[in-house]
């Protein structure tokens, strides 16, 4: 028999997933439907988006190989039933305080930071470079994770160095670099562009580097249609940047200002959901109502 999640010690939530305790090794890792945007976790929810970042996670992870933090499959006998499919069992991390964002594009805060200094955290680039510019390769460019409701901090590498020492640094960044090639590779493949991404690493009590979190979902990733890509101008995408273009756009919210987003409207709601499950599919093969259910 299953166990219930009131078994289960909440340990922490952050914008989008819960954890709670399973027992010494191990955490419950459960995905929500809550969708975040400039720093806000909206009062709107995204109908299976839990279950799709869940079933993108699983996917990539399996495609990669490597070492990474799961624990037990999708239908493991400690995720209570109500949680299936947007719940993993997973192995207890000492968490790596840094977001290892990887860019092959230009856009969002990097492009931000390229027009004020002529390089993203650090890194130099060449000038003449627009939105949606694609990088001679990509760059790793970190950010310092930041409490809730407060924005992750764009750093340079030295900064890395400096707060988890320079072995580690070298290593995340080497990793880092080496999953986004390959999954960008695996997406082009397949009609997608991974433009960026970000990923996050924890030290097992032997001190390895495990791959952890979420992995290349709509949420963590930015991925545009390969068909039609062209520089020099915002790309649609299948994450939720259309969420963001809506608050910033047709809603007239000012996100610089004091009040709270606004509610997503239902046609935004529907439309999102089907931009993070035509990502899903397009990138697995796999049909999502084949997917783990309740």
């Amino acid at each position: 028999m299953r166990p219930t999640l009131d078994s289960y010690q909440h340990l922490a939530g952050g914008k989008v997933r819960d954890l709670y305790i399973v027992d010494d090794d191990h955490l419950l890792l459960v995905a929500s439907d809550r969708i975040s945007a400039y720093d806000h976790v909206l009062d709107t929810p995204i109908p299976d988006k839990g279950r799709v970042l869940t079933a993108m996670s699983v996917f990539f992870f399996d495609q990669l190989g490597g070492v990474n933090h799961l624990a037990g499959d999708p239908l493991d006998e400690r995720i209570p039933q109500e949680l299936l499919g947007r719940a993993l069992v997973v192995k207890k991390l000492q968490m790596v305080p840094i977001e290892c964002v990887v860019r092959g594009y230009l856009t969002g805060s990097g492009l931000s930071d390229y027009r004020s200094t002529g390089a993203v955290c650090g890194v130099e680039l060449p000038p003449g470079l627009v939105e949606s510019s694609k990088l001679d390769e990509p760059i790793f460019t970190p950010a310092a994770k930041a409490a809730m409701g407060e924005h992750d901090e764009n750093v340079d590498f030295q900064t890395v160095i400096d707060q988890v020492g320079e072995a580690l640094a070298f290593k995340l960044r080497s990793e880092a670099l080496e999953i986004y090639i390959s999954a960008a590779n695996f997406a082009l493949d397949r009609g997608i562009i991974l433009a960026d991404t970000k990923f996050e690493f924890g030290l097992d009590r032997d001190g390895n580097l495990v791959l952890a979190d979420e992995v290349l979902t709509p949420d963590s990733s930015r991925y545009w249609p390969a068909d039609g890509y062209a520089e020099g101008r915002v790309q649609p995408s299948f994450d939720k940047q259309y969420v963001r273009d809506w608050l910033t756009g047709e809603s007239g919210w000012d996100r610089h200002g004091q009040t709270p987003p606004p509610p997503l409207p239902d046609e935004v709601v529907a439309a999102t959901r089907a931009r993070y499950i035509e990502a899903y599919e397009r990138i697995s093969g796999l049909n999502f109502e084949d997917w783990v259910k309740p």
